[in-house]
């Protein structure tokens, strides 16, 4: 093992003459936020380290969270180092958790300007402060334009996630002269106190600990060489060889009970739902930021928003802000332009989420549908979700995003707590608090005018807008059910024809489901004619015929919601398939195939052979005569009942 120069040690800030914080004052300073303190790690973690990003380095900020245990091989060098002059444990409580299992959960980012600047916080430097403002000062302007972060809270979270209030700042930055350079410090903020010196002289104490270099007249950090050994004694991760960035070690880590691996599940959910601005690729094709959760070795996937639903929706909707069909929201008077709005309406299958997705919709607030709209500041992270009026359709879901312009980026800020959760008008004055507050007007305007929720109908249509019309209607819709799976039928019943041209030899519509889904039409039983054979004893040529194969059903194809019927062709000839949709208005038994004006009507996406290819066609020729099953695959119309008729036409031999 090599000697290090210097031990370090612990040094217990005790209050000078002209007074100081106690550290109970600084780890209030978050207040009793509504959101657990897991979730408050990773917006706060994640908005200091897009704030630190280093576009010199190229490539995204990478962000990551490990959970773990401190290795047997590290364990040794942890009880050493870091039991040198720590305070009792009436104090402090540092020395009784290294004696146990080290459990740690280390915060890093990459790609970052890693914590640079003067060590010491009377020291003044023209450039950027980030060491003293993490580590020595509380409530650090931010010095970010148009960052995320105002104050500097965001450390508060680690000292309030460590059983013990303590944690390492492992960093490397530049100094001053542009060399890149290795710090190393601990920092504990616990409670206030009283104590007795050796001489029995009684002291008074901040609460306030660091852990470093005790040789000068203040603590200071490891730096350089002396940093990068103690580092690998601790068998923390170094640096690569032109890296910056840094690493928070949180000592016993509080995970709201949850053991490890269902704590990086949960994180994992958590920076999916918070972050994910921040996943998506920019028209250039640069990746802003790239994460990861492990924990204990094993990865934990973060979900990608572009093919998890319901987050899909928000990425649709965050990708209408780049186009012609965002929304400007302003302010009239004053005038102000307060920002863009992007939102889409579309079905969603029911969420079966996981126990730990389902625990990070929960503190969002989204249960089982969506009806939401993601704000954000020009940083692009997103502030809450801002629940609006519910579809009244189980299925139907909106999902929103507001940007505000650069121009109310100070604004917003200030009208955010601590947390950069949300968004209070009430925090603000004149100007700045008529705007928040009409913020939130111009959204419920433009969530009734999605929903056509007005009170008037479209222009050129008689009839109730579709959507608002199913939602008055659903309490007298049922949930799915009926057989769907109709046999041999020659023609619809009503017609009381016994033979009929080919083109109409059909199946009854398949099943209704509306956006909730509505009552299933059952088939109507068999309605072939068996026909006696011809008089001059010719054999009668199979008839095309189309069989369903149980009821249509809600699905997800890449992200959407779709209606899938499944069915067969038992005539053994070639056949060409094509679907006929209708949409009707739940308990009305009319039928609809030219929509109002404006309204939507739903459509073929395709039709999906044994393998699951979808053919992407609005007919497709087949070949029968055995079980094999196909499906049609339907775009429903936004909270309807959607009928589908699949029809089949013989096909003459070439």
């Amino acid at each position: 093992m090599t000697d290090l120069r210097t031990e370090p040690q612990w040094y217990s800030q005790p209050y000078p003459p002209e007074g100081a914080g106690a550290a109970e004052g600084i780890r209030n300073q978050l207040g009793r936020p509504e959101l657990d303190l897991l979730t408050i790690l990773v917006r706060e973690a994640a908005q200091n380290s897009w704030d630190a990003r280093d576009p010199r380095q190229g490539g995204p900020v990478r962000f990551g969270i490990d959970l773990g245990y401190v290795g047997p091989a590290h364990t040794d060098a942890w009880r050493r180092l870091l039991s040198n002059n720590a305070p009792s444990n009436e104090h402090l409580g540092l020395r009784k958790v290294l004696r146990s299992g080290i459990r740690i959960m280390t915060v890093s980012d990459r790609g970052t300007h890693g914590l640079g600047g003067p060590t010491r916080a009377h020291q003044i430097s023209g450039g950027r402060q980030d060491f003293i403002a993490f580590v020595r000062n509380v409530g650090e302007p931010r010095n970010t334009e148009l960052g995320g972060g105002t104050y500097g809270f965001g450390k508060a979270i680690f000292y309030l996630l460590s059983g013990l209030g303590t944690v390492l700042v492992h960093t490397r930055c530049r100094n001053d002269r542009g060399e890149l350079e290795t710090r190393l410090m601990g920092c504990a903020l616990w409670q206030s106190y009283r104590a007795v010196d050796a001489d029995g002289i009684e002291h008074r104490y901040t609460g306030r600990h660091w852990w470093g270099d005790a040789s000068g007249e203040v603590i200071d950090p490891l730096v350089g060489a002396e940093a990068e050994e103690t580092a690998r004694l601790l068998g923390l991760v170094p640096f690569g060889a032109e890296e910056t960035g840094t690493s928070v070690v949180v000592l016993d880590p509080q995970l709201d009970g949850m053991d490890p691996k269902e704590a990086a599940a949960y994180l994992a959910e958590t920076v999916a739902w918070h972050l994910w601005p921040k996943m998506l690729e920019r028209p250039d094709g640069t990746l802003p930021m790239r994460f990861s959760v492990t924990c204990e070795g094993r990865d934990f996937p973060v979900p990608d928003p572009r093919s998890t639903s319901p987050l899909n929706l928000f990425v649709d909707a965050y990708r209408q802000l780049a186009t012609d069909e965002r929304r400007p929201l302003s302010c009239q008077k004053p005038v102000r332009k307060l920002g863009h709005l992007g939102i889409v309406k579309r079905p969603v299958v029911p969420l079966t989420p996981s126990p730990a997705a389902r625990r990070a919709m929960e503190m969002v607030q989204i249960e089982r549908s969506v009806h939401h709209v993601a704000l954000m500041r020009p940083a692009e992270l997103v502030v809450t979700y801002w629940p609006g009026r519910e579809t009244g359709a189980e299925l139907l879901s909106y999902a929103g995003v507001f940007r505000a312009t650069e121009e109310m980026d100070a604004t917003y800020a200030e009208a955010e707590p601590p947390t950069h959760d949300a968004w209070n008008h009430h925090r603000l004055e004149g100007y700045d608090r008529t705007f928040v507050r009409t913020t939130f007007t111009r959204l419920k305007e433009a969530v009734d005018e999605l929903l056509q929720l007005g009170g008037a109908a479209r222009e050129g249509s008689a009839n109730v807008a579709l959507g608002a019309a199913s939602v008055r209607f659903s309490p007298l819709v049922g949930g799915a059910q009926g057989t769907g799976g109709a046999t041999d039928y020659g023609g619809p019943s009503s017609t009381g024809r016994a033979t009929a041209a080919p083109d109409d030899d059909e199946e009854p519509p398949a099943p209704r489901h509306r956006g909730n889904p509505g009552k299933s039409r059952k088939g109507r039983g068999p309605g072939a004619v068996d026909l006696p054979p011809p008089a001059d004893g010719t054999v009668r040529a199979p008839r095309p015929r189309v069989k369903y194969a149980g009821e249509t059903t809600y699905e997800e194809r890449h992200g959407h919601a779709v209606l899938v019927q499944a069915f067969t062709l038992p005539a053994p000839t070639l056949q060409r398939v094509r679907v006929d949709l209708a949409v009707a208005l739940p308990g009305t038994g009319n039928r609809e195939t030219d929509p109002p004006a404006g309204a939507a009507m739903p459509g073929l996406v395709g039709w999906e052979d044994p393998t699951g290819t979808l053919h992407a066609s609005p007919t497709f020729v087949i070949e029968g005569g055995d079980d094999t099953v196909w499906r049609a695959v339907v775009r429903p119309a936004p909270d309807t009942i959607t009928e589908i008729t699949v029809k089949t036409q013989a096909v003459k031999a070439s």
